[in-house]
């Protein structure tokens, strides 16, 4: 009974945890890249030469999306190009480039850096690399990452954070066959009131980003008041490709979308929403509930910050920013 006793009072002390869906702290969100994948053609008869690997290389361009939303601070970052490791660090034994650092102004009000990888005699290194370690010699196509470090400008670098952005060269595998684009969708329906809600809001997102405090609301709704939310997807936002086999044929498949949420205050039904089928052969739902906060918890301005990342099964990449104002 003793013990029992004890273990209620712990519970009971620690409270509840953060909700991992709401950003309260410095947190890097999410990174992409304008060229998630390079499709190489290559001659399967004759020795494939370095050189002719690099020439139909081009340089990418990867961007961040981060929120620091409790300082008015610059972050420092550093990122580098190399195999990562299952930590999302660079080994510094294996082929790495310095691909820059700096300090980016506030992140919620200020651009990310833009942070390129070139095609250059470094990343053909490292992707060579990474093809002395491919059970399957390039067939599937190699991958190779960006790992960035970020911090407080004048914060304890020991708790300086870690991100990542894997990237893949492919082969030309069947003939044809294209590189993989960021997905996309055309917008978002807002349904006030939930499921059972009437009011319908088209929430445009092809625009600036909806930053709160900078950009105009893109929706007013009251407290403690539920929000049904549903991207509408474009026609191309799950493609179709076709990859080859260890037996020398090919197969044929449809992207997998993933959705995750993330706010600054409230309650989401569901933090990922989308992906493959069920057992019945239906796509997964994408859409998602939020619970608006209670009067007596909103931020004084009423504004809450939402992204919805959306992700491809191969490593396609795109975000969307969203700024909601709620009423007492």
């Amino acid at each position: 009974m003793v013990k029992r006793a004890l273990l209620l009072v712990l519970v009971a002390a620690c409270g509840k945890f953060e909700d991992p869906a709401v950003v309260l702290d410095l947190r890097p969100i999410a990174m992409k890249a304008d060229i998630p994948e390079q499709v190489v053609t290559v001659d399967l008869t004759k020795p494939l030469r370095p050189d002719q690997i690099l020439v139909q290389l081009v340089d990418a361009n990867v961007s961040v999306l981060l929120s620091d939303r409790n300082f008015d601070r610059g972050i420092r970052w550093s990122a580098e190009l190399c195999n990562m490791t299952e930590d999302l660090r660079c080994d510094h034994e294996t082929p790495y480039e310095e691909l820059g650092s700096g300090v980016w102004p506030d992140p919620d009000t200020s651009p990310p850096p833009m942070i390129t990888v070139p095609a250059d005699s470094n990343l053909l290194g490292i992707l060579l690399e990474e093809l002395n370690d491919d059970t399957l010699h390039g067939l599937g196509g190699l991958t190779y990452g960006v790992s960035l470090r970020i911090g407080g400008e004048d914060a304890d670098p020991s708790l300086d954070q870690y991100a990542a952005k894997a990237l893949m060269v492919s082969p030309a595998i069947p003939a044809g066959r294209t590189p993989n684009q960021n997905p996309h969708i055309d917008h978002i329906d807002a349904t006030i009131g939930g499921d059972t809600g009437t009011t319908v809001v088209s929430i445009p997102v092809e625009q600036a980003p909806g930053r709160c405090g900078i950009d105009p609301p893109s929706l007013v709704m009251p407290a403690a008041t539920k929000l049904r939310l549903e991207p509408i997807e474009l026609p191309d936002t799950r493609e179709t490709y076709t990859v080859p086999t260890i037996d020398g044929m090919t197969r044929t498949f449809t992207e997998a979308v993933t959705y995750q949420w993330l706010d600054t205050g409230g309650k989401l039904s569901d933090a990922t929403t989308g992906g493959g089928h069920d057992t019945f052969g239906n796509l997964m739902p994408v859409h998602t509930t939020w619970t608006s906060p209670a009067a007596k918890d909103l931020d004084p301005s009423g504004d809450v910050q939402f992204w919805i990342i959306v992700r491809d099964e191969r490593l396609g990449v795109t975000w969307y920013e969203a700024c909601v104002q709620v009423v007492p």
